[in-house]
């Protein structure tokens, strides 16, 4: 089996890589009949040399490849017709922009891996960037509160070569005594509570953090249990939630009167109420100055969330009375970070994780027979046509809907 590491072609460009050199060499340890490569790159965070030391070749030559494992999209031009590939197609929800994306891969016979859906067979994702893209948020939200009080001035994630070094300049800071909330308990929520926790601020349980106002910064992490509730008024059931969103109203403002800073870290589903609305942030009592929105749906659950921002330029005001895009530092606007690619800012770390993940989740099931279904569950596409959990995305491909 021979598996290539494709340079990744998309712009704006992604220096993120699904295996490190460290993870090709505990591969090629662990499974000595795999043979690696790596096509050259100028933008990947680890270079071309950094594989060579490691043993493994750097080659233009991808079509002598059985596996051919990215991040991003492939551009159409760039598929090689009858190869397996893994990267994230973003053609699971039929976004508009992947349409030909998907039709391509059909009709070039490409067996297509996503991976968003590699999954356990609980249906929990194996592999992801979750973490980083909530260490990478919380930090911006951080850097958009102080630059929207003036009361310090962080650099940007992008210009600091690692978590460490995050967690440094932030420990650095005095920070005023500011009141942060962090919807989510995820991949993603768990990447915000390590930066939170890593610069020693203190934890407070919701009724208090509703209570009182602390002297000190001071963080809260809520789930769907506080922020919604029954439009009956009967006791919350999160298995009910689930199953039936529309029975459900939203309980968020009571947080917005007591919150400074607002770290968006959950998952959001289909018919589920909106944690935050335009009505909510016209009321005198909306206290949230900045919204660091990392899951980023635009137009959704978040409504001054009206577009992805970029990471040269992370920060966009949004004005509650007009709806309309701001200047951030305006008074009365809510600072919006809504960064879309937000691992992409730390890419050796992200790369890191990710690699490790995939080493350990994905590349045994080839030699196991995929005895957890793990490759059945992620492939998409097979000899030119969708497998049966995505045919749904066919009327998409044919361009019906």
């Amino acid at each position: 089996m021979r598996i290539g590491i494709i340079r990744e072609r998309k712009n704006p460009p992604d220096r993120r890589v699904v295996l490190s050199p460290a993870a090709c060499k505990k591969i090629r340890q662990q499974f000595p009949e795999v043979e690696l490569c790596v096509e050259p790159s100028e933008m990947r965070v680890f270079r071309d040399e950094e594989y060579e030391a490691e043993h493994i070749p750097v080659t233009a030559n991808m079509q002598a490849c059985d596996i051919l494992l990215g991040v991003k999209e492939v551009p159409v031009d760039a598929l090689i017709p009858g190869k397996k590939y893994f990267f994230f197609s973003h053609t699971i929800k039929k976004q508009p922009y992947n349409r030909e994306l998907l039709r391509a891969v059909l009709d070039k016979n490409i067996e297509l891996y996503d991976h968003e859906v590699i999954t356990a067979p609980s249906g929990q994702r194996l592999v992801a960037f979750g973490r980083y893209a909530g260490i990478v948020g919380t930090y911006n939200g951080l850097r958009a509160y102080g630059l929207r009080s003036g009361l310090y001035d962080l650099p940007g994630a992008w210009t600091l070569p690692d978590m460490e070094a995050l967690l440094t300049v932030l420990r650095g800071v005095r920070f005023p005594g500011m009141k942060i909330l962090l919807t989510g308990k995820g991949r993603v929520g768990a990447g915000a509570r390590e930066i939170l926790e890593g610069i020693g601020l203190r934890e407070v349980g919701y009724k208090e953090y509703l209570a009182s106002d602390p002297k000190g910064p001071v963080y809260c992490q809520i789930d769907v249990t506080e922020y919604n509730k029954r439009k009956d008024g009967k006791v919350f059931s999160p298995e009910d939630f689930y199953q039936n969103p529309g029975d459900y109203v939203s309980d968020f403002f009571r947080f917005a009167r007591e919150t400074d800073l607002y770290i968006a870290g959950h998952f959001y589903g289909e018919g589920a109420p909106p944690i935050i609305t335009r009505e909510d942030m016209r009321s005198p009592d909306f206290r949230i100055r900045v919204i660091a929105d990392i899951s980023c749906d635009i137009d959704g659950p978040v409504a001054a969330t009206i577009r992805a921002s970029t990471i040269a330029e992370p920060l966009y005001g949004y004005d509650p009375h007009s709806g309309e895009e701001v200047g951030y530092r305006e008074k009365n606007a809510i600072t919006v970070m809504a960064v879309d690619n937000l691992p992409c800012e730390l890419p050796r770390d992200a790369s890191e994780g990710f690699g490790e993940m995939f080493s350990r989740h994905v590349i045994p099931a080839f030699f196991d027979g995929d005895k957890e279904g793990i490759l059945e569950r992620a492939r998409m596409t097979f000899q030119g046509k969708l497998t049966p959990a995505y045919a749904y995305l066919q009327d998409y491909a044919d361009g019906k809907e």
